[in-house]
Formats: structure tokens, sequence, C-alpha cells
């Protein structure tokens, strides 16, 4: 029999530009005490933990171990770790719930961006024999993707500035960047500064609780009712960059196309990839993009994408969503996508 998981609880930080005056640990620990407080928990009484960081961004082996100690990882604990964004390991510790080894599970991630150059350190993503070496950053890469749907008559410059325009018109107290931005000058030709997302460090946690623990817990638990993850082709010149395949298949498999989703968190930062997702999961203006201004507003790298099931799970518990897509991405243009399908118990 398939155990019912929910997000119970999500918490974040607020996203700043630099935070050289905190490590990881510090950046980290208001946060998991937001998170367990929410739900009344300590972390003894925490199953299973799961953790997403990068090592490349923090620049040293093992890093995410040190994060440990904004945790507790005495008295040993059940815990695993991902070299990715965090949605992923929800993805992880939502498995371990389903096998019944545990009822509750924390899941966190952090990024800080601030101390090098993210463009460069994302080019250590691609394929390391032919294209890793010509180090195209990410926002060129983008805007090979942006070019790509102009081209094809998919969007144009005016409505990109327009997703911007929206994604930052966010009350979202987290946010980095709220209200009028200008679009600014090319940053890559299409892309201009408003079409991409701001750099900056932070953190985000869920709890998540199986079944009756979940209904304790939280007055309306976001019940993860479909998950699924899928994979572009590695080498950029074999996909079509108008389109994300991956996504309509994790979507598919999730269950996002059953019925109408009225929320959806798209984790999209750059404002051409919204375009590519909405096509993918084929969302209409029946349904409310990014209300809480997605990753144009604020994109912590390694948390962002877990911010996105956090926030879509938030609504569900404020009761201003009933049934809401989360998506998260990882890679160059959309390489990695994951896809959640969260719904509060009837009204």
């Amino acid at each position: 029999m398939t155990r019912d998981i929910a997000v119970v609880a999500f918490a974040q930080s607020d996203t700043l530009r630099s935070t050289e005056e905190v490590s990881e640990v510090e950046m980290l620990m208001p946060v998991l005490h937001d998170v367990l407080a929410q739900t009344g928990l300590k972390t003894a009484d925490i199953g299973f933990t799961c953790s997403g960081s990068c090592d490349y961004l923090a620049g040293r082996a093992f890093s995410f171990t040190l994060a440990l100690d904004g945790v507790g990882a005495w008295p040993p604990i059940s815990e695993s770790h991902v070299e990715t964004d965090g949605a992923w390991a929800l993805y992880e510790a939502w498995t371990k719930l389903l096998s019944g080894d545990a009822d509750t599970a924390l899941v966190y991630s952090y990024g800080k961006s601030s101390p090098g150059s993210l463009r460069d350190v994302l080019t250590r993503q691609l394929d390391p024999y032919y294209v890793a070496p010509l180090w195209p950053d990410s926002v060129a890469l983008a805007a090979l993707q942006a070019q790509a749907l102009i081209d094809a008559g998919d969007t144009d410059e005016r409505e990109l500035a327009a997703i911007g325009a929206r994604s930052r018109s966010t009350d979202n107290p987290r946010a980095q960047l709220k209200g009028p931005v200008p679009q600014g000058d090319y940053l890559v030709r299409p892309l201009r500064t408003g079409d991409c997302p701001p750099i900056g460090d932070g953190a985000a946690a869920v709890v998540l609780a199986a079944g009756e623990r979940a209904r304790a817990l939280c007055e309306r638990p976001a019940w993860i009712r479909g998950i699924d993850h899928r994979i572009e082709a590695h080498s950029l010149g074999v996909r079509d960059l108008t389109d994300s395949p991956s996504t309509r298949l994790a979507a598919e498999r999730a269950g996002v196309f059953e019925r109408p989703v009225d929320t959806a968190e798209l984790h999209a930062p750059f404002s051409s990839q919204e375009v590519v997702l909405r096509k993918a999961l084929r969302l209409d203006d029946s349904t409310r993009v990014n209300p809480s201004g997605g990753a144009l507003a604020a994109n912590p790298m390694m948390a962002a994408g877990l911010a996105r099931i956090g926030e879509a799970a938030a609504r569900i518990h404020r009761g201003e969503s009933d049934r809401a897509l989360a998506h998260a991405t990882s890679g160059p243009c959309l390489q990695q996508n994951l896809v959640a399908v969260l719904e509060g118990d009837p009204r």
C-alpha cells in the first residue's frame, strides 16, 4: 500500500547578495530552527535527514559535512546528501518515507554564490571534452536558448521583459529583488539584465511526514500526489532548446495533466525558460505562475528549486491553493527537471 507523504513545514532565509560575514552553518541554522519550530519537532524526532548543496560553490570537498553541525549529528542520525538542488534531496527523502523506514524527514539545501564567479563555476556542469573547455557561461547558454525561442516565433523581447516585471512584482518578504526593476542593458543578447536571475546566497528547508503523522503536525498538509524527474541529453547540440521533453515526461509521470492546477511554482532562472516550461506543462492564464516571484526574484543556488516546492506547499498550508505544481531544474538550459504535484485536503 502506497503511503501518503506531505510537506508539513517550509522555511527559507533572505537571499542576500553577499554573506561573507557568516558561514554556511550560520546561514542555515535559523532556517532549520524555524522549520522545526513550525511542527514542534526536535532533531531527535526526525527519522531521516537529506541535504543538497554544491562543493564547487563552497570551494572544498565534502563541504556538506560542515553543515551537519547546524543539524546536530550526535547522537548519530540517518542522513544523506545530494550534490545538486535540494529538490532532489526531497525526492530521496520522499522515497525513504515511502519505504516505511521513517515517518518524518528534514530536507534542507543552501548555497553561497558570492565568494566566486558563479557564471564560471557553472561551466563545470558541461561536457568536459567538447563544451566545458570553451568556457561558455550560464548566461551565454541561456541566451542561445532565448534566441532559439525568438527565431521560432515562440516569444519576443517584449514578452520576456513582461515576465521579468511580473516576477518581481511579488510581495514575498524573502525575495531579493522586488518592485520595478529596469530591463537594463544587454548582458548577452537577446537577454538583458532584467531577464537574468540575481546572484545571491540563501538556504531553504522543508519537513516531510507520512499519513496521520502529517495531519498531527500540520493543520492542512500539502500532500505530494506525484513526483518525478527526468534528464535531457548532455550534449546541447542534439537538443531542441525551444522545448523540454524531460519536463513534459516528468509532468506526465507525476499526474500533472490529470486535472488543472491553480498554482505553478516554476524554477525558471531566465525569463525565456518560463516560456519553455509553460509550453511543456500546458499552462494557460487560469494558472497563477510564480506568485512568490520565482528565481527571477531570488535565486539562491542549490536552494531555489527546493524553495519552489516549499512555496507551493506554503500556499496550500495557508488555504490559498488547492492543487499546485512545483518544478525544479538543474544544469544548462533546463537540462534536468523535477516536477511535483501537491494537493490540500478538500475544504
